[in-house]
This record gives structure tokens, C-alpha cells and sequence, in this order.
């Protein structure tokens, strides 16, 4: 049972084909920006709008921005802890192929049946609010999958290291000095701003965020165990070294 959830096997190959490599990202992703648009459309029908409500623009315009961003750095995925550690299962097979396209776009399906006017004063505070958030998130992931293909580069060499005894360097400057997965905290500023559009009259827009807070949380518990086991004394410096795990100031 558990085998079939986590995954026995790695990476399943038809052929030269990786499953879980196609279905990590293309599948999922894709048919959540599909989702996205046929409810944008839905709405416009409808309600007999000429064009898409503010509120409907920036949930699309937001979720567009993160599925184009993580298709073209796709090579980045390579160094995730899904395709380096967990097996492909029912846990990955299902969340790629199901539960990304169908729940990921839940604040556009609201939108949909319970409109949500807002003013641009509060949609450029909203927008400001992703950006950070996608700026967070971008430069931590490129920062990290750089530092790992080449740590070598003369444009990474203001960053400071801790050497592991597999011949790895953990990152006590940059974002990953900051706190210990700055990823995690770009995405949950990016996941609350996708909801803020839908306003505060129903708790089902924030259902991502708070599955998201939930799961990032849990996954950065197993990044923690594992990363103990990998590097032992080295990650125990840089623990020491960098205290906050996802929230600054927040152990």
C-alpha cells in the first residue's frame, strides 16, 4: 500500500519516455491554464459581458504568469525534491494529473457564480503583491538550480557555502541565507495574492492557500529529515547559520 502511494519506482520509463517527468509539469499545468480560460469565458457568457471582469483578469493573468514561468525553466525541475527523491505513486501521479488542474483553479471557478468587483487602486496592490511574491520565488530557484549545475561560476561568487561531505555546498547567503526555503515563502505570498481577487465572502477561494500553507510546511518537515540524513554535521551548521525556515523570524 504504501508502495503504491509514495511510489516504488523512481522514475518509470516506457521506453526512453520518464512519466513522472512528462506529468510533473506539462499535463497539469497545461490544463489548468485551459480550465482557467474556459471559465473566464463561462463568465463573460453568463453574465453577458463584453469582457472579463478585474477580478477574473488577474486569477487568469497571475496563473498564466506562474504555468509560462515554471514550462520555460523547466530544466529547473531536475534538482526538485519530487524528481530527485520521491517515487512516482498514486501521491504524484494523482496531484499532477487531477488535483493541479481541478483544484489549482478554484478561484476562477468561484468567480464564475459569485462575481467580485474590485477598483484598480486594489488590483495594483494585489499585482505589486504577486510580484513580490513571483520575484521571491524566481530568483530563490534560480539562485539554487545555478549554484547546483556549477558552482563554479564566476557570477555566483559572491555566494558563501557550507562544504558537505558529499562535495555539495549548502547556501548561507542570498535567499537560501535568508531563510531556509525561500521558494516556499515566494509561493504562499503568490497563492494569497491569486485569492485576494476573489474578495472575503467564502472561505473555497482560500482553500489553496491554506492547502498550500499545509503542504509546503509538511514537505519542508521531509526536506528537513532528509537533508539530516544527507549532509549530518554540515546541515547542523547550517541550521545554526540560518535559524528561520520559511518565515523570516518564524522558526
Amino acid at each position: 500500500i504504501y508502495d503504491f502511494f509514495t511510489g516504488h519506482e523512481l522514475n518509470p520509463r516506457m521506453g526512453s519516455f520518464d512519466l513522472k517527468y512528462f506529468c510533473e509539469l506539462r499535463p497539469g499545468l497545461i490544463g489548468w491554464v485551459v480550465i482557467n480560460l474556459a471559465m473566464l469565458l463561462a463568465e463573460m457568457k453568463i453574465h453577458d459581458q463584453s469582457m472579463p471582469s478585474l477580478s477574473m483578469i488577474l486569477v487568469n493573468s497571475f496563473q498564466l504568469l506562474y504555468v509560462v514561468d515554471a514550462l520555460w525553466n523547466e530544466e529547473a525541475i531536475l534538482t526538485t525534491m519530487d524528481i530527485t527523491h520521491d517515487g512516482f505513486g498514486f501521491m504524484l501521479a494523482f496531484g499532477d494529473l487531477v488535483w493541479v488542474p481541478f483544484v489549482y483553479s478554484l478561484q476562477a471557478y468561484y468567480l464564475v457564480g459569485h462575481p467580485n468587483a474590485i477598483s484598480w487602486p486594489v488590483a495594483a496592490a494585489i499585482t505589486t503583491l504577486n510580484c513580490i511574491g513571483y520575484y521571491i520565488f524566481r530568483s530563490a530557484n534560480s539562485q539554487k538550480n545555478n549554484f547546483r549545475r556549477n558552482p563554479s561560476d564566476p557570477k555566483l561568487a559572491y555566494l558563501k557555502f557550507i562544504p558537505t561531505a558529499t562535495g555539495k555546498g549548502l547556501l548561507v547567503t542570498g535567499w537560501w541565507g535568508f531563510v531556509r526555503h525561500p521558494n516556499y515563502l515566494g509561493d504562499i505570498i503568490m497563492a494569497l495574492a491569486w485569492s485576494l481577487p476573489c474578495g472575503f465572502n467564502n472561505i473555497l477561494p482560500y482553500f489553496y492557500v491554506i492547502y498550500f500553507i499545509c503542504l509546503l510546511v509538511h514537505r519542508e518537515a521531509r526536506d528537513e529529515h532528509h537533508c539530516k540524513q544527507k549532509y549530518g554535521l554540515a546541515w547542523e551548521r547550517y541550521c545554526q547559520r540560518v535559524p528561520y525556515r520559511i518565515f523570516p523570524y518564524i522558526y
